[in-house]
């Protein structure tokens, strides 16, 4: 496949070095020294110019690309680009977007702008956000299959009472599978004997109920949170609080500008909206912020958001969650006392690299960087699962790929070593990071 990028920032480095190895890439950026650490680093054709150009996308070989993403960090620009590609050539054609309202356009026609597929990236990060708050020690969170399964990550405590139990003990839940460990930057693939540790990251795959089970049985001292506190009113905080309303939460938002607090107020009826410094320490105690169940932290920066959640943790709060901009910080947030680290710009990416995989894949959620993946694909007759049980299409397939879930007509269904898997079921798999392309040209 020829892909085509648009933009060599954070996302579109991070979407050109996952598809590097299996497909003809070529990344275009204005920026010389964006271009000139791709040309070394990567295994990319790397060029300098305006990828709105029409001329510019005829030298990345517009006319053969079979996709072309458009993910600068203007939205205007991913727009264009995406139209101007379409009279090049006949790529499908991806833009990025951060404001909300070009997606809802799209949404209502397909057609506008002449985009094949339209992400935004604050919108999604909103949706991560409002996903790992409502469930106590989870890491990320995704949903797959129109909402029936959902894959979750959970961190073990040390006090938890599932820390030490094996696979078999701790899975007294009827539609939970799990599909993988991280323990010490290694992936384990969980047999029933294996023992859970502290520190451990448990994946998860099944229905939303039962990820809300196993999160109690993780840490059964933990509710549902109730008083959420918002740090930032800007595009990803106002996205954040429309979904907790939605869900019946009324969380407080602190935001510093005073023309952006009174719109916010305007917006949102059931937020409390407080004009403030958030990192103004006397503020947030007389605001009570330390007996919040969760702070979350969406400001402009990295490092105010690190602040600032940190800050929430100190006066008491019990669970921090940070929007980080740069991908490779996350880790280090979690590192220095941060419970979860959500970035917008990987979880672009995540929604991009879908459209690459074999057949499409209908839904990918990359875990711990590279590590794994947890794909949804719609089963043809071309695949290896096709009319076979678990256990025989798993016997062409390498260790490291547990079947997670299956659903059958909008049905959840277990799945079991002797489960047959028919044609137009819906699988949702976990596949190790090694195996990812091998895995999914077959599925």
């Amino acid at each position: 496949m020829r892909v085509i990028i648009v933009g060599a920032g954070e996302v579109g480095s991070t979407i050109a070095e996952s598809l590097s190895s299996a497909h003809d890439v070529v990344v275009i950026d204005v920026d010389p020294d964006r271009v000139e650490t791709l040309t070394y680093e990567l295994d990319v054709l790397a060029i300098q110019g305006d990828g709105g150009d029409l001329e510019t996308l005829r030298e990345a070989g517009i006319g053969e690309a079979d996709m072309l993403i458009a993910s600068t960090d203007d939205d205007q620009t991913n727009i264009v680009t995406c139209g101007t590609g379409a009279v090049g050539g006949d790529p499908f054609s991806i833009a990025r977007v951060k404001r909300p309202q070009y997606l809802h356009t799209w949404e209502r026609d397909n057609r506008a702008f002449g985009v094949d597929f339209m992400i935004c990236t604050d919108l999604l990060a909103a949706q991560t956000i409002v996903g790992v708050i409502g469930l106590p020690t989870a890491q990320d969170m995704d949903t797959f299959c129109d909402g029936a399964v959902q894959m979750t990550e959970f961190e073990i405590p040390a006090d938890s009472p599932v820390a030490g139990q094996t696979v078999q003990e701790a899975d007294r839940f009827d539609s939970l599978t799990f599909v993988g460990i991280i323990r010490e930057s290694e992936l384990v693939v969980p047999k029933g004997a294996t023992t859970i540790e502290a520190g451990d990251d448990v994946v998860v795959i099944g229905s939303p109920e039962s990820a809300r089970a196993f999160s109690s049985a993780i840490a059964p001292q933990e509710d549902r949170p109730r008083d959420v506190v918002i740090v930032g009113g800007g595009e990803i905080g106002y996205q954040t609080a429309t979904l907790l309303e939605q869900r019946g939460f009324t969380p407080r938002l602190v935001e510093h500008d005073p023309d952006r607090a009174r719109w916010l107020a305007e917006k949102l009826p059931k937020t409390t909206v407080l004009e403030s410094d958030a990192t103004d320490r006397g503020f947030l105690e007389r605001e009570n912020v330390g007996s919040a169940d969760v702070v979350i932290a969406a400001l402009e920066n990295d490092q105010q958001n690190l602040l600032a959640t940190l800050l929430g943790k100190r006066l008491g709060a019990q669970r921090a969650v940070a929007v980080v901009d740069t991908v490779t910080f996350a880790e280090l947030f979690e590192a220095v006392g941060v419970d979860v680290a959500v970035s917008p710009r990987e979880a672009t990416a995540e929604e991009i690299t879908r459209f690459t995989r074999g057949r499409h894949a209908e839904n990918v959620s990359i875990v711990e960087g590279d590590r794994a993946e947890v794909l949804e694909v719609e089963i043809d007759e071309d695949s290896v699962f096709a009319g076979r049980t678990i256990v025989d299409a798993a016997a062409d397939l390498p260790d490291q790929v547990v079947v997670g879930a299956i659903t059958r007509q909008g049905e959840l269904v277990v799945p079991r070593g002797d489960t047959l898997v028919e044609v137009g079921d819906h699988v949702v798999a976990f596949v190790g990071g090694d195996h990812i392309e091998q895995v999914t040209a077959r599925l």
